[in-house]
Protein backbone atom coordinates (compact mmCIF):
# COMPACT_ATOMS: atom_id res chain seq x y z
CA UNK A 1 0.00 0.00 0.00
CA UNK A 2 1.33 3.72 -1.13
CA UNK A 3 2.03 6.04 1.60
CA UNK A 4 2.67 9.75 1.71
CA UNK A 5 5.97 9.28 1.69
CA UNK A 6 6.02 6.61 -1.49
CA UNK A 7 8.93 7.59 -3.80
CA UNK A 8 6.24 7.32 -6.62
CA UNK A 9 3.70 9.50 -4.86
CA UNK A 10 7.01 11.98 -4.44
CA UNK A 11 7.66 12.29 -7.81
CA UNK A 12 3.95 12.65 -9.06
CA UNK A 13 3.66 15.50 -6.58
CA UNK A 14 6.26 17.64 -8.02
CA UNK A 15 5.92 16.55 -11.40
CA UNK A 16 4.98 19.97 -13.68
CA UNK A 17 2.18 19.98 -16.02
CA UNK A 18 3.12 21.15 -19.82
CA UNK A 19 0.73 24.14 -19.67
CA UNK A 20 2.19 25.37 -16.58
CA UNK A 21 6.30 24.55 -17.54
CA UNK A 22 7.54 28.12 -18.04
CA UNK A 23 11.01 26.90 -19.43
CA UNK A 24 8.55 24.55 -22.15
CA UNK A 25 5.83 27.58 -22.89
CA UNK A 26 9.21 30.35 -23.36
CA UNK A 27 10.47 27.65 -25.54
CA UNK A 28 11.03 28.46 -29.63
CA UNK A 29 8.90 24.60 -29.67
CA UNK A 30 6.04 26.64 -28.02
CA UNK A 31 6.08 29.24 -29.99
CA UNK A 32 2.47 28.49 -31.70
CA UNK A 33 1.17 28.18 -28.46
CA UNK A 34 2.28 31.62 -27.80
CA UNK A 35 0.46 32.80 -31.13
CA UNK A 36 -2.33 31.19 -30.18
CA UNK A 37 -2.82 32.69 -27.26
CA UNK A 38 -2.90 36.13 -28.75
CA UNK A 39 -5.65 35.60 -30.32
CA UNK A 40 -7.80 33.39 -27.61
CA UNK A 41 -7.10 35.80 -24.86
CA UNK A 42 -8.10 39.40 -26.81
CA UNK A 43 -11.04 37.20 -27.95
CA UNK A 44 -11.97 36.77 -24.95
CA UNK A 45 -11.91 39.85 -23.47
CA UNK A 46 -13.23 41.72 -26.04
CA UNK A 47 -16.53 39.13 -26.06
CA UNK A 48 -16.92 39.82 -22.38
CA UNK A 49 -16.79 43.75 -22.40
CA UNK A 50 -18.73 43.74 -25.51
CA UNK A 51 -16.84 45.39 -27.75
CA UNK A 52 -18.43 44.47 -31.60
CA UNK A 53 -15.95 46.42 -33.58
CA UNK A 54 -13.40 49.55 -33.49
CA UNK A 55 -11.83 53.06 -35.43
CA UNK A 56 -8.88 52.57 -35.31
CA UNK A 57 -6.65 55.86 -34.33
CA UNK A 58 -2.84 55.69 -36.01
CA UNK A 59 -0.05 58.57 -36.46
CA UNK A 60 2.85 59.02 -34.18
CA UNK A 61 4.13 58.29 -30.82
CA UNK A 62 6.32 61.62 -30.74
CA UNK A 63 3.77 64.59 -31.52
CA UNK A 64 2.86 66.00 -27.54
CA UNK A 65 -0.01 68.09 -26.64
CA UNK A 66 0.07 71.53 -27.49
CA UNK A 67 -0.07 72.48 -23.82
CA UNK A 68 3.42 70.33 -23.69
CA UNK A 69 4.28 72.03 -26.73
CA UNK A 70 3.94 75.24 -25.50
CA UNK A 71 5.78 74.87 -21.96
CA UNK A 72 8.69 73.60 -24.22
CA UNK A 73 8.65 76.47 -26.24
CA UNK A 74 8.44 78.56 -23.29
CA UNK A 75 11.29 76.74 -21.92
CA UNK A 76 13.34 76.92 -24.92
CA UNK A 77 13.13 80.44 -25.15
CA UNK A 78 14.03 80.79 -21.49
CA UNK A 79 17.32 79.21 -22.79
CA UNK A 80 16.85 75.64 -21.42
CA UNK A 81 15.87 73.48 -24.23
CA UNK A 82 16.01 73.12 -28.36
CA UNK A 83 14.21 76.20 -30.32
CA UNK A 84 13.79 75.07 -33.69
CA UNK A 85 12.75 71.51 -32.10
CA UNK A 86 10.48 73.28 -29.51
CA UNK A 87 8.63 75.26 -32.14
CA UNK A 88 8.41 72.22 -34.67
CA UNK A 89 6.97 70.05 -31.94
CA UNK A 90 4.50 72.86 -31.28
CA UNK A 91 3.62 73.04 -34.95
CA UNK A 92 2.78 69.32 -35.01
CA UNK A 93 1.15 69.32 -31.87
CA UNK A 94 -2.11 70.26 -34.32
CA UNK A 95 -2.56 66.92 -34.75
CA UNK A 96 -2.74 65.33 -31.49
CA UNK A 97 -5.03 68.20 -30.91
CA UNK A 98 -7.23 67.03 -33.82
CA UNK A 99 -7.18 63.49 -32.90
CA UNK A 100 -7.97 64.35 -29.78
CA UNK A 101 -11.05 66.13 -30.71
CA UNK A 102 -12.10 63.37 -33.14
CA UNK A 103 -11.84 60.53 -31.09
CA UNK A 104 -14.15 62.52 -28.08
CA UNK A 105 -17.01 62.96 -30.85
CA UNK A 106 -16.84 59.90 -32.22
CA UNK A 107 -16.97 58.11 -28.89
CA UNK A 108 -19.95 60.59 -28.10
CA UNK A 109 -22.05 59.39 -31.21
CA UNK A 110 -21.24 55.69 -30.53
CA UNK A 111 -22.43 55.79 -27.10
CA UNK A 112 -25.62 57.36 -28.72
CA UNK A 113 -26.74 54.27 -30.62
CA UNK A 114 -29.44 51.92 -29.83
CA UNK A 115 -27.48 48.67 -28.68
CA UNK A 116 -26.96 46.88 -26.55
CA UNK A 117 -22.92 46.06 -27.41
CA UNK A 118 -20.02 48.52 -27.53
CA UNK A 119 -19.97 49.70 -31.16
CA UNK A 120 -17.11 51.49 -32.57
CA UNK A 121 -14.80 51.72 -29.93
CA UNK A 122 -11.89 53.69 -30.26
CA UNK A 123 -8.43 51.69 -30.91
CA UNK A 124 -5.12 52.63 -30.91
CA UNK A 125 -1.46 51.17 -30.50
CA UNK A 126 -1.84 52.07 -26.76
CA UNK A 127 1.49 54.69 -26.97
CA UNK A 128 2.24 57.36 -27.00
CA UNK A 129 1.86 60.86 -29.27
CA UNK A 130 -1.25 59.96 -31.77
CA UNK A 131 -2.31 56.70 -29.73
CA UNK A 132 -2.55 58.89 -26.34
CA UNK A 133 -4.32 61.88 -28.04
CA UNK A 134 -7.30 59.24 -29.25
CA UNK A 135 -7.24 57.38 -26.10
CA UNK A 136 -7.97 60.62 -24.28
CA UNK A 137 -10.47 61.79 -26.41
CA UNK A 138 -12.43 58.80 -26.24
CA UNK A 139 -11.46 58.41 -22.35
CA UNK A 140 -12.86 62.18 -21.27
CA UNK A 141 -16.10 61.27 -23.45
CA UNK A 142 -15.84 58.36 -21.14
CA UNK A 143 -16.20 56.01 -23.46
CA UNK A 144 -14.71 52.39 -22.92
CA UNK A 145 -11.26 52.82 -25.13
CA UNK A 146 -8.33 49.89 -26.49
CA UNK A 147 -4.71 50.03 -26.77
CA UNK A 148 -2.97 47.31 -28.52
CA UNK A 149 0.60 47.68 -27.14
CA UNK A 150 3.93 46.00 -28.40
CA UNK A 151 6.90 44.92 -26.33
CA UNK A 152 9.81 46.84 -27.87
CA UNK A 153 13.10 48.17 -26.81
CA UNK A 154 12.46 51.79 -25.89
CA UNK A 155 11.63 53.27 -22.81
CA UNK A 156 8.37 52.50 -21.02
CA UNK A 157 5.35 54.94 -21.29
CA UNK A 158 1.98 54.30 -19.52
CA UNK A 159 -1.08 55.52 -21.37
CA UNK A 160 -3.26 55.85 -18.78
CA UNK A 161 -6.48 56.63 -20.75
CA UNK A 162 -6.72 53.54 -22.09
CA UNK A 163 -9.55 51.34 -20.18
CA UNK A 164 -7.58 48.99 -18.06
CA UNK A 165 -9.42 46.44 -18.90
CA UNK A 166 -9.07 46.33 -22.86
CA UNK A 167 -5.21 47.20 -22.12
CA UNK A 168 -3.15 44.57 -24.69
CA UNK A 169 0.22 43.85 -24.65
CA UNK A 170 1.49 41.90 -27.72
CA UNK A 171 4.72 39.81 -28.27
CA UNK A 172 4.08 39.22 -32.06
CA UNK A 173 4.02 42.11 -34.35
CA UNK A 174 1.67 40.28 -36.93
CA UNK A 175 -0.70 39.04 -34.14
CA UNK A 176 -1.37 43.00 -33.06
CA UNK A 177 -1.76 43.95 -36.60
CA UNK A 178 -4.47 41.25 -36.53
CA UNK A 179 -6.68 42.68 -34.22
CA UNK A 180 -6.28 46.32 -35.61
CA UNK A 181 -7.91 44.99 -38.99
CA UNK A 182 -9.91 42.06 -37.64
CA UNK A 183 -12.23 44.23 -35.70
CA UNK A 184 -11.93 47.65 -37.45
CA UNK A 185 -14.76 49.39 -39.39
CA UNK A 186 -12.87 52.28 -39.70
CA UNK A 187 -8.97 53.85 -39.69
CA UNK A 188 -7.71 57.00 -39.33
CA UNK A 189 -4.21 57.47 -40.34
CA UNK A 190 -2.43 60.68 -39.05
CA UNK A 191 1.24 61.68 -39.68
CA UNK A 192 3.43 59.55 -38.58
CA UNK A 193 6.49 57.40 -39.32
CA UNK A 194 7.85 53.97 -40.32
CA UNK A 195 5.42 51.94 -38.00
CA UNK A 196 2.45 54.01 -39.36
CA UNK A 197 3.50 53.80 -42.73
CA UNK A 198 3.66 50.32 -42.07
CA UNK A 199 0.57 49.43 -40.79
CA UNK A 200 -1.33 51.92 -43.49
CA UNK A 201 0.24 50.35 -46.46
CA UNK A 202 -0.90 46.74 -44.67
CA UNK A 203 -4.33 48.24 -44.43
CA UNK A 204 -4.44 49.16 -48.13
CA UNK A 205 -2.78 46.24 -49.44
CA UNK A 206 -5.24 43.97 -47.67
CA UNK A 207 -8.40 46.08 -49.26
CA UNK A 208 -6.74 46.59 -52.81
CA UNK A 209 -6.41 42.48 -52.53
CA UNK A 210 -9.67 42.19 -51.16
CA UNK A 211 -8.09 40.32 -48.07
CA UNK A 212 -10.41 42.48 -46.61
CA UNK A 213 -13.87 42.19 -47.91
CA UNK A 214 -15.72 44.31 -45.22
CA UNK A 215 -16.21 47.57 -46.32
CA UNK A 216 -13.42 49.98 -44.55
CA UNK A 217 -12.91 53.61 -44.67
CA UNK A 218 -9.30 55.04 -44.33
CA UNK A 219 -9.02 58.71 -43.33
CA UNK A 220 -5.68 60.25 -44.31
CA UNK A 221 -6.06 63.27 -41.67
CA UNK A 222 -3.27 65.73 -42.62
CA UNK A 223 -2.45 66.52 -46.68
CA UNK A 224 -0.31 68.26 -46.72
CA UNK A 225 2.12 65.66 -44.68
CA UNK A 226 0.69 63.07 -47.17
CA UNK A 227 1.19 64.66 -50.48
CA UNK A 228 5.05 65.43 -49.96
CA UNK A 229 5.46 62.22 -48.04
CA UNK A 230 3.86 59.51 -50.50
CA UNK A 231 3.32 60.73 -53.90
CA UNK A 232 0.08 58.25 -54.44
CA UNK A 233 -0.30 60.35 -58.40
CA UNK A 234 3.16 59.54 -59.37
CA UNK A 235 2.38 55.43 -58.35
CA UNK A 236 -0.88 55.87 -60.96
CA UNK A 237 1.31 57.49 -63.47
CA UNK A 238 4.02 54.83 -63.05
CA UNK A 239 0.89 51.92 -63.51
CA UNK A 240 2.01 50.54 -60.45
CA UNK A 241 -1.25 50.91 -58.70
CA UNK A 242 -4.67 52.09 -60.57
CA UNK A 243 -6.07 55.18 -60.59
CA UNK A 244 -9.38 53.70 -58.45
CA UNK A 245 -6.97 53.06 -56.39
CA UNK A 246 -6.94 56.46 -55.13
CA UNK A 247 -10.46 55.53 -53.99
CA UNK A 248 -9.47 53.42 -51.46
CA UNK A 249 -8.78 56.22 -48.38
CA UNK A 250 -10.08 59.50 -48.12
CA UNK A 251 -8.21 62.70 -47.79
CA UNK A 252 -8.69 65.54 -45.08
CA UNK A 253 -6.92 68.31 -42.44
CA UNK A 254 -10.49 68.86 -40.80
CA UNK A 255 -11.86 67.05 -37.70
CA UNK A 256 -15.67 68.05 -38.99
CA UNK A 257 -14.84 66.32 -42.19
CA UNK A 258 -13.38 63.17 -41.16
CA UNK A 259 -15.94 62.92 -38.80
CA UNK A 260 -19.25 63.74 -41.59
CA UNK A 261 -17.22 61.26 -43.98
CA UNK A 262 -16.32 58.09 -41.23
CA UNK A 263 -20.26 58.81 -39.70
CA UNK A 264 -21.84 58.88 -42.89
CA UNK A 265 -19.55 55.28 -43.82
CA UNK A 266 -20.60 53.22 -40.86
CA UNK A 267 -24.31 54.57 -40.70
CA UNK A 268 -24.47 53.49 -44.42
CA UNK A 269 -22.43 49.94 -44.38
CA UNK A 270 -21.74 48.94 -41.06
CA UNK A 271 -25.21 49.42 -38.95
CA UNK A 272 -26.52 46.50 -39.60
CA UNK A 273 -22.58 44.30 -39.21
CA UNK A 274 -22.03 44.12 -35.77
CA UNK A 275 -18.86 42.22 -35.05
CA UNK A 276 -15.75 41.16 -36.77
CA UNK A 277 -15.87 40.91 -40.78
CA UNK A 278 -13.31 40.24 -43.01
Amino acid sequence: MATPDHPSIERRRNAVKAYENEGFLNSRDARALRILAEYLEPNSRFAHYRVDDTIVFMGSARFISREDAEREVAEAEAGRGDSARAKQRLAMSVYYEAARELAHRLTDWSKQLNDEDRRFVVCTGGGPGIMEAANRGASEARGMNVGLTISIPVEEFDNRYVTRELSFHFHYFFMRKFWFAYLAKAVIVFPGGFGTLDELFEVLTLLQTRKIRKHLPVVLFGTGYWNEVINFDALVRSGTINAEDLDLFFRTDSVDEAYEYVVNQLSKYSMQEPGAIL
